[in-house]
């Protein structure tokens, strides 16, 4: 299958192109987050306060990556099971994120968040830690510096290699590849 190159703010019409089982490579901002910053930015949502970004358009990459090795801007930096963002996701997705990227499957309250408000979850591969951080050009904190590795970065990336799982419009690749296999 062929490579879709998508750029991010994502837009409408490129996460409706989008389908299961599709291999993309992300170029641009995307920014890192993991449960303990999702809370805190459900709770800023709930106080009616300002996030630290504007979720419109933009993708979260679920990861806690290692410090940054000399001469490089990253270290480590391999996705986190999506699972334990589901309590916060659908909230972020109503406000406007457009994309995440984890690993594992994702509850039905997020992929039917997905499908009514247009978004779209891309698995990274486990295990492939340092060669995912070779994309990624810039980091910065923009908040919650005090979580450590699990502060929200602003990350600069180029060719992030990811695979669509779930699609705006209720696709499962996880639930399709166990149809495959599964015996009658």
């Amino acid at each position: 299958m062929t490579k879709v190159h998508i750029s991010t703010p994502l837009v409408e019409d490129v996460v409706k192109s989008l389908c299961i089982g599709q291999q993309v490579l992300i170029s641009g901002v995307i920014y890192t987050g993991r449960d303990a910053a999702h809370k805190r930015l459900v709770q800023l949502m709930d106080e009616g306060k300002e996030l630290p970004f504007d979720l419109k358009g933009q993708i979260i990459y679920y990861v806690g990556p290692s410090p940054a090795p000399p001469g490089r801007v990253i270290g480590s930096a391999g996705p986190t099971t999506a699972g334990r963002m589901d309590a916060y996701a659908p909230r972020l997705i109503e406000r406007g994120l457009k994309g995440m990227i984890g690993k594992g499957a994702r509850t039905e309250n997020v992929t039917n968040a997905m499908k009514k408000h247009g978004a779209v979850y891309f698995a990274a591969i486990g295990g492939a830690a340092a060669l995912i951080s070779r994309s990624v050009q810039e980091a910065e904190i923009v908040a919650y510096s005090d979580l450590g590795p699990e502060a929200i970065y602003r990350l600069v990336v180029k060719d992030f290699p990811a695979i669509v799982v779930n699609d705006a419009f209720g696709g499962d690749l996880y639930q399709e590849g166990r149809k495959i296999y599964a015996i009658e």
